[in-house]
């Protein structure tokens, strides 16, 4: 299983910026797919998640700006962030869980994308 993330980069504040990640899980059924991310310094946090039904969460700090989706054709997972804030840099990484033949489920992340946002 390996995931791909893309469409980080530096934005000025209120800006937009969409990330994308493709989950090549083979046979598996990918279950939850979410975003995190990492400031320096800090441990990382979740950013966003879904089920596969299409049930979202999100973390306080961007409810109303960010909008996570997928594509469950295609086993994507995607982040719209939008009103983009300096605190918002960070590297995102992309998290799913697969679910094996065994129906045991993983958890796998993404290489992570950096987001930059200047004042």
């Amino acid at each position: 299983v390996q995931l791909q993330a893309s469409g980080g980069g530096l934005v000025q504040a209120g800006g937009s910026l969409r990330l994308s990640c493709v989950v090549f899980a083979g046979p598996f059924r990918v279950n939850v797919m979410g975003w995190y991310r990492q400031a320096p310094g800090k441990q990382r946090e979740l950013v966003a998640v879904t089920g596969d039904g299409g049930n979202t969460n999100y973390a306080d700090s961007v409810k109303g700006r960010f909008t996570i989706s997928r594509d469950n054709a295609k086993n994507a997972v995607y982040l719209e962030m939008s009103s983009l804030k300096p605190e918002d840099t960070a590297v995102y990484y992309c998290k799913s869980s697969v679910v094996a033949l065994s129906l045991r489920e993983y958890e796998y992340w993404g290489q992570g994308t950096q987001v930059t946002v200047s004042s």
